[in-house]
């Protein structure tokens, strides 16, 4: 027997009407709803008579419950306050729109059903088989999943609530989360999903069905209702733009939208706050996590990881005797054009020392023509062709960068090595007399604090302006053995890719020290790394509710 099952339908008439259609014409001889009548959309009472016109077998939702009890809030299970709020918006409309006879007759559904078709013993809940309201999502630990099928020891248990659907074998039980018609599952399609089932004498199979329907008319009659815009903006675009917190990490970041606009921090200016850039300017309430405070859309390369010097903080352990671990001209070529198709605004080329890369300028020159671009550099190997190189891109979107770490030869060569002073003030001479005034960083440690406003002055000497300088904490990685702890539950990413793949911070990027801030192995795609970088950035705030620092390697 086929049959076809539907959550949600969330005051979409439009939606559930195409449902039936396209249920029967896939010659589907039973349909069912799992309840969640109202929630979302303007017409709840509209649903009635296509339900009773095509003999849709209901189950009673959350939402159905309260409705019928006339209860003051939804039931929903939500737990951030901007969640129920959104939520609670809604209920009060369904609740005031709602007719007491649709009312009463949702109070009279049953909140599960049980029993055998075609030989197979099939058990249709709303949340789960724990709770009404339980949220069952595919990315629960295979541990939840079982506890879940042992509470019902079903052969097929059919879920919605989510909204998200997907099907999984849990212990020889097929569990299929059907979805929800109400609103889109958060994947940037205007079509709803629903399932359809065949059972034969204990054997089942389900297929997850798109299903494509009048939403602009549904658009149409939310908007004409009065309904928040962002809700009629999910139905337009199929992205969620309210109740995001209840999400786990994976769910989450497959959506457009991560976090309200009201968690950003205000204590620091990120990158791509100015007006115009997607996702941070305007007045939506959610924004995208990438190109956000908590995830700055600038992406660093790694051209090698070998160096004329051996600073004894090296966070990427990068000294003369390092394996160089070079980006080839042609990955570095792809990659720049990847991050522009990606949405990164920013470049930043570093080290090791770039300038060690025979094809440096080259490559300077084709990231520089596509984004702004940094460069990080300790300014002590530019000269002859390097140097002819860089004059050749004087007026292009590109910043050089170098450190010093005091006002004096000897603070700075006690962890640079010596010499590296009056190089690297030969080497800030030679950008600026280019026209490429660098920006410098200062590695704070305790014996160059004292030094800072001395290595301020000694800068503007020698024609810096006064915003190219900078102080950064040392961080404990690499050859460091002091200074601040970084890992990705405390420190905002900056996605990096070397030669042995994306990290999750340029500072974490040797994968021999940090293999914690290693992410994903070399050829991983750059949205595949946002993707990853989103995920495990929700997974470290849920474990406490904190939120991260930044943590700058450049000016």
């Amino acid at each position: 027997m086929r049959i076809a099952v539907c959550g949600g339908p969330y005051g979409n008439p439009y939606a559930l009407a195409a449902f039936a259609e396209d249920a029967r014409a896939r010659g589907a001889e039973k349909l069912y709803c799992l309840g969640d009548l109202g929630g979302f959309g303007a017409d709840v009472d509209a649903l009635w008579p296509i339900l009773t016109d095509h003999g849709i077998t209901c189950v009673a939702g959350n939402y159905d419950v309260a409705i019928a009890r006339g209860d003051t809030d939804c039931g929903c299970g939500y737990r951030d306050p901007r969640d129920n709020e959104y939520a609670q918006t809604v209920y009060d409309h369904t609740l005031a729109t709602t007719g007491r006879d649709f009312a009463a007759w949702m109070g009279d559904l049953p909140t599960e059903r049980r029993g055998t078709i075609a030989g197979t013993e099939v058990h249709m809940v709303h949340g789960s088989t724990l709770a009404l309201n339980d949220f069952w999502w595919e990315s629960l630990p295979y541990a939840q999943h079982q506890a879940r099928v042992a509470a019902s020891g079903a052969d097929v248990i059919l879920c919605t609530h989510s909204g998200l659907p997907w099907q999984m074998d849990v212990d020889g039980s097929l569990v299929v989360n059907v979805g929800v018609l109400g609103k889109p599952a958060n994947d940037g399609r205007r079509e709803v999903w629903y399932a359809i089932l065949d059972l034969d004498d204990g054997r089942a199979s389900a297929e997850l069905v798109p299903l494509g329907y009048d939403w602009q008319a549904q658009a149409a009659s939310m908007r004409a209702a009065g309904l928040p815009e962002v809700f009629v903006e999910t139905i337009e675009t199929g992205w969620w733009t309210t109740c995001l917190e209840i999400l786990p990490p994976a769910e989450r970041s497959r959506g457009r939208f991560h976090l309200y606009r009201s968690t950003l921090p205000t204590t620091f200016t990120p990158v791509g706050t100015e007006p115009g850039v997607e996702g941070v300017a305007g007045d939506r309430p959610v924004v995208p996590l990438f190109g956000s405070p908590y995830f700055p859309s600038r992406l660093w390369l790694y051209t090698n990881f070998h160096c004329n010097l051996a600073c004894d903080y090296c966070a990427v352990a990068s000294s003369p005797r390092a394996t160089p671990r070079t980006l080839p001209a042609d990955t570095f070529r792809t990659l720049v054009d990847e991050a522009v198709a990606a949405g990164f605004t920013e470049l930043y080329v570093t080290g090791g020392e770039p300038f060690l890369h025979p094809e440096i300028t080259a490559l300077l020159d084709h990231a520089s023509a596509r984004l702004p671009t940094v460069v990080m550099t300790n300014a002590m190997l530019l000269r002859g062709r390097r140097a002819a190189g860089l004059a050749h891109l004087v007026g292009r979107k590109l910043t050089v960068q170098t450190s010093l770490d005091g006002a004096t030869a000897a603070t700075h060569d006690l962890h640079r090595g010596a010499g590296s002073f009056e190089r690297t003030l030969d080497g800030i001479r030679l950008l600026t007399g280019l026209g490429l005034p660098p920006r410098v960083a200062l590695t704070e440690t305790p014996e160059n604090t004292c030094e800072i406003p001395a290595t301020a002055a000694l800068l503007r000497e020698l024609g810096l302006p006064e915003n190219n300088f900078a102080v950064r904490p040392l961080l404990r990685r690499g050859f460091a053995e002091t200074g601040t702890e970084i890992g990705e539950d405390s420190s905002v990413p900056e996605l990096t890719v070397s030669a042995d793949g994306l990290h999750w911070h340029p500072a974490g990027a040797d994968r021999t020290t940090s293999p914690d801030l290693h992410l994903a192995a070399a050829g991983t795609p750059l949205e595949a790394g946002k993707r990853l970088v989103t995920e495990r950035f929700f997974t470290a705030r849920l474990a406490d509710g904190s939120l991260p620092r930044p943590v700058r390697c450049a000016v």
